[in-house]
């Protein structure tokens, strides 16, 4: 059998080993608890099926092209000896996947459907289209300014649990002045930004600066970049609240 077809057969199987535990906590309820067949027993396997070859194509993909596409832009700028460059990259790489990340769209188009139907906002699609968008850009705006942040902190070698500390003694003053129905929407912005496409640029982001810059350790001063990531959002989103 050929090499390259044994290894795909194993990230199938380990993707079914990593949702067996999902496969069998929904089994036991609906079987055990309920004491119900599954509906459309086919369809649903079908859909397993699907999500197993995804999740092991999806983590084949992260493996041979985003880690090392991330890993190695990041070691070139900073070789090229130009900070600048190298922010407007990181500002660039968070607000672009940010953009695009698709629980962010979900989240921010469900925020504006549900101010629309308590009448914060006006009911027609383009209005709900403009509130859902500025939060996207809002919230991709603050990744990418978290990346900044994070690449300086990788520069020159600040201490990262003052930064995070300091983020969220921040978050909760500004929280006691923010309108009450953008709260959540902000905390939940923190979370759906560290996501499918965001994180394994980010992290490769921080790896490879940390990898080529002299000093640094790539396990001490590569990660951290995902925590700015969640903590922005809801600084910005907050914000953004209390001026909209």
């Amino acid at each position: 059998m050929p090499p390259a077809l044994i290894a795909y057969g194993r990230l199938i199987l380990d993707s079914l080993r990593d949702l067996a535990p999902i496969i069998l906590v929904v089994g036991f309820f609906q079987i055990i608890v309920l004491q119900q067949p599954f509906p459309d027993l086919g369809r649903i396997l079908f859909g397993l099926g699907a999500v197993v070859l995804g999740l092991a194509l999806f983590i084949r993909g992260l493996e041979i092209g985003l880690f090392p596409i991330g890993e190695s832009m990041a070691g070139a700028f900073a070789k090229k000896g130009n900070v600048w460059w190298l922010l407007a990259f990181a500002f660039a790489l968070g607000f672009g996947t940010t953009v695009a990340e698709p629980a962010l769209i979900a989240v921010a188009g469900e925020a504006a459907s549900v101010k629309a139907a308590e009448g914060a906002l006006g009911a027609d699609e383009a209005s709900q289209a403009r509130y859902a968008l500025g939060l996207r850009y809002t919230v991709a705006i603050s990744v990418g300014a978290a990346l900044v942040l994070g690449v300086l902190r990788i520069l020159q070698g600040w201490p990262i649990q003052y930064l995070i500390i300091g983020g969220y003694i921040l978050i909760v003053v500004l929280t006691q002045f923010a309108p009450r129905e953008i709260i959540g929407i902000a905390y939940d912005s923190g979370g759906v930004t560290t996501s499918t496409i965001t994180v394994p640029l980010v992290t490769a982001l921080g790896i490879g600066l940390s990898t080529v810059i002299k000093g640094r350790n790539p396990l001490i001063d590569g990660f951290g970049l995902i925590a700015f990531a969640s903590l922005t959002p809801i600084l910005f989103v907050l914000l953004y609240g209390m001026v909209v």
